[in-house]
């Protein structure tokens, strides 16, 4: 019987520049070919899911940190921020100072000074010193109305932990997260009280699935959830300290071709 394969976006599939590997492509599709089922396991809502994600061949998506599970095409779960919410958030983030983005399946929605303040934040993500804000957020929409009810979470920069820990007091039945790449955190997340192991329950459930048969990739703090959820975790080379505490296995780097290496070790796939 097949595995059921949960691979994070960013930072294993993907590098921190959104660079996707021609291995990790071939790797899925082998996997798949192979009768295995793959879901991307993200933080990123279904508009952050680019056609070239898509178009390697995927069964399904666990997006906005477990809040959002879709397969085959068709909704299995969503838990949102309610339209009250994401206005008190958005006022809380402008009278701080910190600029942000809504997070939806129908797309991201900047705070007014985000292009300026992302710039340097997301050079530093993604070591690219000429990299714009354009090129990593072509999902973004400018001067578009933040008042919504369709919001899975905000991601917002923060100047420092006092910020953090401002909103998790200020929001203290919301879930708080962090996410950013070598450098460490560069943004936190605010959202409904949901993570990916929330979401790979429901999918399990939805598919009368055995936990026994899955297995978790990922790269940051934020798959500790989803190693919970799994029987098996595979951390990137390029992963947090605590992820690689928590894996059964650690491979090489996305960029040293780390998920196809992984396909390999665990016979997934042939060589």
């Amino acid at each position: 019987m097949g595995k059921l394969l949960f691979v994070d976006i960013g930072g294993t599939l993907v590098d921190y520049s959104n660079e996707l590997p021609n291995s990790a492509i071939e790797a899925i599709r082998q996997a798949r070919a192979n009768g295995h089922r793959v879901y991307l396991s993200s933080g990123r809502s279904s508009a952050e899911v680019s056609s070239e994600l898509w178009g390697i061949g995927v069964d399904g998506l666990i997006g906005a940190n477990g809040g959002y599970v879709e397969s085959a095409q068709e909704s299995v779960f969503h838990r949102r921020l309610s339209g009250e919410e994401t206005t008190k958030i958005s006022q809380w983030l402008y009278d701080r100072g910190l600029e942000f983005y809504l997070e939806s399946n129908n797309g991201l929605y900047a705070s007014r000074n985000f292009r300026t303040a992302a710039e340097p934040v997301l050079a530093k993500l993604s070591d690219k010193s000429t990299v714009t804000v354009d090129e990593m957020y072509p999902q973004m929409f400018w001067n578009q109305s933040l008042q919504r009810d369709d919001v899975n979470k905000i991601s917002y920069i923060f100047n420092s932990e006092e910020d953090l820990q401002a909103a998790r007091e200020a929001f203290p039945d919301l879930e708080h997260t962090t996410w950013g790449g070598t450098h460490g955190a560069l943004f936190g997340t605010i959202g409904v009280a949901v993570n990916k192991k929330i979401g790979v329950d429901q999918l399990l459930k939805y598919l009368n699935v055995d936990r026994a048969d899955t297995i978790a990739f990922g790269d940051s703090d934020e798959d500790l959830s989803l190693f919970e959820a799994a029987a098996y975790g595979v951390a990137m080379g390029n992963a947090s300290h605590s992820l690689k505490a928590a894996a059964d296995l650690v491979t090489d780097a996305v960029d040293q071709d780390g998920l196809r290496k992984a396909f390999i070790t665990l016979e997934l796939i042939d060589a």
